[in-house]
């Protein structure tokens, strides 16, 4: 009886102890933030170990990194091969990427043939992306296998990027040639990876962070030709649209702190670019609420354009997407600045008037809509109606009345009717677009849709649907460039046109491409007709426009210009490029 007696004292004691441990741990928990729960789900080493492979290293913020000599960590100049595939931010991805191999040693190679290190920087957005990048594993398993069969030196695969995040159990376990696998947050531990994997073991890091913008690396870049370059300014996304991946692969929105971009751009011009692109999974939607930034910190909400709503909390403080384009179109005023992608959402009246008020602004918008039905925005989660989106549009073009506008569309998305897509056609038609990126829904798992959904949009519906938009879209496109046809636009001249060496291509401040000879132009607007200079890759020209499709202009060079020389001129003809108040 004392046996029980003891017994059930030691269970409740046990109990007790337990209870303690548990409501401490919770304590702890509420005091980690609201993603500490995920510390008690299963990760995926767990997955990882119900495969066939089990000589395979997985990060995770519970275990000690294994122990890797600081010298196995320098590439010894081994050579990389770099793909990209994807988006702009892949190309400025890898461009860290690069940046952060280079300082450890490691050499870059142009020649797949001469590389000891293959990296792709993969896309995850829609099914054809990542059907590339299998097909592409396909081959550089074979030439794998034939050096090693060879007796010839050992080649690493890596798979880096938003499909490594979203595919990373498929990636070490249907493709086993696959070494290395590191998700957008992972880069820095590359080296340690490449380490790890050099020994035969795989090696993967796929962990989201909270705060990681790579705001410390200087992005080295991919071409040393090229005058333009992209900046990254934020990473991340919260809108949670029900077709897309990208907070999923990306994670949350963080955004880099300004001093730091303003610091890299500095840089950057005076390398000799004339151009950058602020990127962004919502590049508009910057808060940069660092220390650094403290004293700029006003603690005022988000403001949306209006009929604009979002999924999570109102936003408060912080130097936002205004505020940066002011300070980065005064410090370098013969740069052109240009951002993708935003959400139409954010923006408000202030951001349009910033954009019109500077010149080396790009009075070019992308506005991507998506559908032109009220009721299929509602199921992606788009937080706007079609008349909100039109009501937006027609605010935008009285602010900036010479903007350009560009936009993404989806068709086939579940549950579209024949209906909701013509309306999608008529949005097309009715605002017009000069570049539009045209897309069949590819259902993506993790997804809102995936949930909720069926993807029951039959695939040659979809193909036809395509085809449809693709139709609408050159057809208003013709219509608007022959509206520049006579006039006179700086171009940005980028490089030798794809057809003719006799011919140079850039791109107007309107981001349509423009194709002009190649022979000498007068010095400036008000040199004489003898006074010439040859036109060169980063020079920018004042061209009058002679000709027009949906895709390209073509025009007579004139004369070499700078971005304040140029909107002076027209300003003084009384051309001015915002709006008479």
């Amino acid at each position: 009886m004392a046996t029980i007696v003891r017994s059930v004292g030691v269970l409740r004691f046990s109990r007790r102890i337990v209870s303690e441990c548990t409501s401490k741990r919770r304590d702890h928990h509420s005091r980690d933030g609201k993603f500490s729960q995920l510390k008690e789900g299963p990760s995926l080493t767990d997955f990882i170990r119900g495969t066939t492979l089990n000589d395979v290293y997985v990060a995770s913020r519970q275990e000690h990194v294994p122990y890797v000599q600081s010298k196995t960590l320098r590439g010894q100049k081994r050579k990389v091969f770099l793909e990209v595939y994807g988006c702009q931010m892949n190309t400025n991805d890898t461009e860290i990427v690069w940046s952060i191999l280079k300082s450890h040693d490691y050499q870059r190679t142009t020649t797949l043939k001469d590389a000891d290190v293959v990296l792709m920087m993969t896309c995850a957005i829609r099914d054809g992306a990542e059907d590339t990048v299998w097909n592409r594993l396909k081959h550089l398993r074979q030439l794998k296998g034939k050096r090693e069969a060879g007796g010839e030196k050992l080649l690493q695969i890596g798979v880096l990027g938003c499909m490594a995040e979203r595919l990373k159990k498929q990636l070490v376990e249907k493709e086993q040639s696959v070494d290395v696998v590191a998700g957008p947050d992972a880069y820095k531990d590359l080296p340690r990876l490449l380490a790890i994997g050099q020994n035969g073991q795989k090696a993967i890091n796929v962990l989201l962070s909270l705060d990681e913008t790579y705001a410390d690396v200087v992005p080295v870049k991919l071409d040393r030709k090229s005058k333009t370059a992209y900046v990254s300014i934020m990473r991340g996304c919260d809108n949670m649209c029900s077709y897309c991946i990208v907070p999923f692969t990306r994670g949350k929105e963080r955004s880099r702190p300004i001093i730091s971009i303003r610091d890299e751009i500095i840089n950057l011009e005076s390398k000799g670019f004339r151009e950058i692109t602020l990127l962004g999974q919502n590049v508009n939607s910057y808060q940069d609420k660092s220390v650094e930034s403290a004293k700029s910190e006003t603690k005022e909400a988000t403001v949306l354009a209006p009929g604009f709503r979002t999924v999570y909390k109102t936003k408060i403080g912080g130097v936002r997407f205004a505020e940066l384009l002011s300070e980065i179109a005064e410090i370098v005023p013969e740069m052109r600045i240009r951002f993708t992608s935003p959400h139409p959402k954010d923006f408000p009246t202030d951001v349009l008037e910033t954009i019109a008020k500077y010149s080396n602004i790009c009075s070019n918008l992308h506005l991507p809509a998506q559908s032109g039905s009220s009721a299929v925005l509602d199921r992606m989660r788009r937080g706007y109606s079609r008349e909100a989106y039109i009501n937006l549009v027609t605010e935008v073009r009285k602010v900036i009345p010479d903007v350009t506008l560009s936009s993404d569309f989806i068709c086939g998305f579940c549950g579209e009717t024949q209906d909701e897509f013509a309306d999608t056609i008529s949005l097309i038609k009715e605002v017009g677009y000069h570049a539009a990126y045209l897309f069949a829904y590819s259902m993506r798992e993790k997804t809102t849709a995936h949930r909720r959904y069926r993807d029951d949009i039959p695939e040659d519906v979809k193909k036809d649907r395509l085809r449809q938009m693709i139709v609408a879209y050159r057809t208003e496109a013709e219509r608007l460039n022959r509206a520049f046809v006579g006039r006179t636009e700086l171009i940005l001249v980028e490089n030798f046109s794809k057809r003719s060496r006799m011919d140079l291509a850039g791109r107007n401040d309107g981001n349509v491409r423009v194709i002009i000879p190649a022979g000498p132009i007068r010095s400036s607007c008000e040199a004489l007709n003898n006074d010439l200079q040859p036109i060169g890759i980063g020079d920018y020209v004042a061209v009058r426009i002679t000709s027009s499709n949906s895709q390209i202009l073509k025009g007579e060079a004139l004369y070499h210009s700078s971005i304040t020389q140029f909107y002076d001129s027209k300003i003084n003809g009384s051309i001015s490029r915002v709006a008479a108040s």
